[in-house]
């Protein structure tokens, strides 16, 4: 007998959720959250808030401008033990739609760890990373090279790669044509 009371009496677990929030509020929703729990006291029951995003940079009239885009757009992480009115205070909050489940209006469904981890990982290689050029490049496309050692240049897009965020361009290099590999923060559009 005394050891079923035991079980019953664990520590409840703290697990990550998925908060659907009104797109491109997400970062209110966040501040929000945290704080209705700092002012409710409910500090045990909600470990952390999160919003998955990466850092890219784009090139615009020459100049690089690093922004935070969301990795998940209208979704919000949260590691919390949903017991008694937590849940209820979360799905209250403006700009909160609800919790992810498998049923609409339903009880909320904890993530996989799994789901957790490659999540997480993501976001701490998105952190650590200085930011990626997002590319806005076509095969065909006219450039102009802003950076290096043909700054100056134009030239013709050839091949594209993403994974490198490399370019080959056709350069004209007293007058023969040059195949030349660029960076994307190198290049921008004539």
């Amino acid at each position: 007998m005394s050891e079923q009371v035991k079980t019953k009496k664990e520590a409840p677990v703290l697990k990550w959720y998925v908060v659907r929030a009104i797109s491109g509020q997400e970062k209110k929703v966040k501040q929000y959250i945290e704080v209705e729990i700092n002012r409710l006291k409910l500090n045990d029951y909600v470990a952390q808030v999160l919003i998955p995003t990466e850092k890219i940079i784009q090139v615009r009239n020459g100049k690089k401008i690093q922004k935070e885009r969301n990795f998940y757009p209208g979704y919000v992480l949260i590691e919390a033990i949903l017991a008694g009115e937590v849940a209820h205070i979360i799905k209250n909050i403006t700009g909160v739609i609800g919790f992810l489940g498998e049923t609409k209006g339903g009880e909320p469904v904890p993530m996989r760890l799994a789901e957790v981890n490659r999540i997480l990982g993501k976001v701490d290689e998105l952190t650590e990373a200085e930011g990626t050029i997002t590319n806005t490049y076509v095969v065909g496309e006219s450039i102009k090279v802003i950076n290096g050692p043909f700054n100056g240049f134009n030239g013709v897009i050839e091949e594209i790669n993403e994974e490198k965020k490399k370019i080959k361009v056709t350069v004209k290099i007293f007058g023969r044509k040059t195949p030349v590999e660029l960076g994307f923060g190198e290049v921008e559009r004539e």
